[in-house]
């Protein structure tokens, strides 16, 4: 019996990976989208974030299994809550992935001086997302609570991409209608990106509950 649980909790950990890696490629996909206007790219982010959604359901019917046909101990169900809220928020993060790139088929950033700071938001995302799948496979505490540090990073990106459109506007440099859309597009788009990285702090919260009290005892549930 416990053989097959184990066998089933392996394959929650594979599911998980696969969905992380479904996230970390629809930012990709429409980061590439908004930063070279290839819209293949925003094409890709749409597919991958309705896959996502696929996944996220077979992971909560696995989870559900796990609950009603096995006798999970304490840390097992801890494991397993931790999974339904993180696939939660996963799937929110491949959903503001392809807000992204619905957002790069009417905008053209190209040449924009904030694409920088963009590229940068995304990058740190991706990793934070990576390392925050990894903390839960690897059960690693120090990991989870590293992702939650590296969030400064991108709130930090993000007033960056703020304050120069602020500071575009008060000068005067945004003078015409397509501009002031344009800055009004790249403020949501780093809204998008500072909101996938506390998503991705929510990842982390679900890993560091699995730890639980030092004095639990492997009870069955």
């Amino acid at each position: 019996m416990r053989a097959k649980f184990d066998s089933q909790l392996k394959e929650l950990n594979d599911s998980l990976i696969f969905m992380g890696a479904q996230c970390e490629d629809c930012i990709t996909y429409a980061t590439q989208a908004l930063l070279t206007g290839a819209g293949e790219m925003a094409d890709h982010a749409a597919q991958i974030e309705r896959d996502s959604d696929i996944k996220e359901r077979e992971i909560q019917a696995l989870c559900m299994k796990l609950l009603l046909q096995q006798q999970p101990v304490a840390h097992d169900l801890r494991t397993i809550s931790a999974a339904l809220r993180m696939i939660t928020d996963m799937e929110r993060i491949a959903d503001q992935g392809s807000d992204i790139a619905e957002i790069s088929r009417h905008i053209d950033l190209t040449e924009s001086r904030n694409s920088v700071h963009i590229a940068e938001m995304s990058d740190a995302v991706i990793r934070m997302v990576t390392n925050a799948v990894s903390s839960f496979v690897r059960r690693d505490r120090q990991l989870a609570e590293q992702v939650q540090k590296d969030d400064d990073t991108v709130d930090t990106l993000f007033r960056k991409v703020k304050d120069e459109l602020v500071d575009m506007m008060c000068s005067g440099t945004v003078q015409d209608r397509h501009h002031a859309e344009e800055a009004l597009e790249m403020l949501m788009i780093a809204k998008y990106l500072e909101r996938i990285g506390d998503h991705t702090v929510n990842i982390t919260e679900a890993v560091l509950s699995m730890f639980g009290d030092s004095t639990d005892q492997d009870t069955q549930v």
